[in-house]
């Protein structure tokens, strides 16, 4: 069967405030009630396929987790990349993880952070596609254009592909003659008028011993590279942790440049990467302007999520995360409001949000990299309030979940449970909480809080000292593997 693998990483730049560096897009739930990543696993429900597998940052790995979990989503397990190095390398990585019993499934590389329409036509094109990997083909999908957009790379189809008697006579496939960078206008105009290009969508099928004779012969290097940080994989609880300074070493290449371009400028026979043109409503939303394309619309022509009220406004995308927003006389605009900053764009200058993130950067603004909720393994946390020697933070422990047993240097903490039941830990103390109960931790106590209730546990925590940073904490015991 199919094995779908999908890369859920991400910088969260593009998307910004919404998307943030420890919480890029494929997290956010931008349309329906799933975040992006959920939205991808879920549309295989049409496809025979195993348990997906998913790579991502080791710095995401717990809203990766949490996010599966809170949807009873049945995967293969999470790999973890120490570091960012492309999609060539991630493949890679699968690649020789799917086949280490001596297995050679098909697989379905998918990015998390995509918007498909029309899943039926998805699942449809992809069994279609799947007897051209399983005769030994590099497939990807080109998505069909609908508009002449400067924002793609492009593929341009070759020959049809000759059928054979071992592929279905329904599979439609052409040899890709070659890979164009993103166009200008006139080109992309040109592009559409033709036929022969499609969208680079980015998604791959073919067998994983496939991927990794191409990847050796073409780039020995990053073959070399993941092959050692896979030799002794750790596993830690649903999590495969790979050889750090292995993997450091690997080049950062995309498949595209690593695999499929030289297939493609092989001499004879270049017939082993071919393109399966794909129909579906895809989009990348890799600006908030194709977010708003790819959006459902009131008869204004306005998406809005949120608490909104528009008047004499049109074709704008509106967000609001924690506040009423209301606008006046706005026409093809972005607001998003988020709790800790707001963005306001012309849709034709959203492209340029890098800048802003940059200067973000450039500030050690605590903005880029993460939002004021944040998320845990064992539930997640919401600043209320700050100051020179305080910080007010509303807690939530999911049930039967516990916190690290630790101790700060710098900072006092004092808990009060609002709702649910705290068991706390206090040196060599234990105590209940109930609603309305609260306790003291002194600065340098170890201690631990946990949930052993069925219902979620929600407090008030005041932190107060002279240094109040999350890099405060020695973790003594945790079941998430942080200590």
């Amino acid at each position: 069967m199919i094995l779908p693998i999908i890369i859920a990483g991400g910088s969260g730049t593009r998307l910004w405030p919404l998307s943030r560096q420890c919480f890029p897009k494929q997290f956010l739930t931008l349309d329906g009630d799933h975040s992006m990543l959920q939205t991808t696993m879920q549309r295989l429900a049409g496809i025979a396929h195993q348990p997906p597998m998913v790579l991502c940052n080791e710095e995401h790995r717990f809203a990766v987790a949490e996010q599966l979990r809170a949807n009873q989503l049945p995967h293969s397990g999470i790999m973890l990349e120490p570091v960012s190095r492309n999609t060539a390398p991630a493949i890679a990585l699968a690649a020789f993880h799917a086949i280490k019993n001596g297995q050679d499934p098909v697989l379905l590389v998918l990015a998390a952070d995509h918007v498909i329409r029309d899943e039926v036509s998805f699942c449809q094109t992809v069994l279609s596609a799947n007897a051209f990997a399983q005769a030994g083909k590099l497939v990807t999908f080109g998505i069909v254009p609908t508009s002449p957009q400067t924002g793609y790379g492009y593929i341009k189809r070759g020959n049809a592909f000759a059928q054979t008697t071992d592929l279905e006579a329904s599979s439609a496939g052409f040899i890709i003659d070659k890979f164009v960078e993103k166009p200008d206008i006139d080109t992309a105009q040109a592009y559409l008028e033709s036929g022969e290009y499609y969208w680079n969508s980015g998604i791959f099928m073919f067998k994983a011993s496939v991927y990794l004779t191409e990847l050796h012969r073409h780039r020995p290097d990053i073959y070399s590279a993941c092959e050692q940080a896979l030799a002794c994989p750790l596993m830690d609880l649903d999590f495969t942790r790979i050889d750090k300074h292995a993997f450091i070493d690997c080049p950062a290449e995309s498949i595209d440049y690593a695999v499929m371009e030289p297939l493609c400028n092989t001499v004879s026979p270049n017939d082993k990467a071919i393109v399966v043109p794909m129909d579906c409503g895809w989009s990348d939303v890799g600006t908030w302007s194709a977010l708003w394309e790819a959006s459902s619309k009131d008869t204004h022509g306005n998406a809005m999520r949120g608490d909104v009220i528009a008047h004499r406004t049109k074709n704008s995308y509106i967000y609001a995360q924690d506040k009423l927003v209301t606008t006046l006389g706005l026409e093809n605009m972005v607001v998003v409001e988020t709790k800790d900053a707001i963005l306001i764009a012309k849709q034709s200058e959203v492209q340029h949000v890098k800048a802003i993130v940059e200067q973000l950067d450039a500030e050690q603004r605590p903005e880029l990299k993460q939002h004021k909720q944040v998320y845990r393994p064992w539930g997640k946390y919401d600043a209320l309030d700050n100051g020179e020697r305080f910080l007010v933070k509303r807690i939530s422990v999911n049930p039967g979940e516990k916190l690290s047993l630790q101790m700060h240097h710098h900072r006092a903490e004092h808990w009060i449970v609002v709702s649910g039941i705290a068991k706390v830990t206090k040196g060599d103390e234990e105590l209940l909480l109930n609603e309305n109960q609260s306790t003291y931790i002194p600065v340098g106590m170890v201690h631990a809080l946990e949930n052993p209730g069925k219902q979620p546990l929600e407090l008030i925590e005041i932190q107060s000292g002279d240094y109040l940073g999350e890099d405060d904490i020695v973790r003594f015991k945790d079941k998430y593997g942080r200590d």
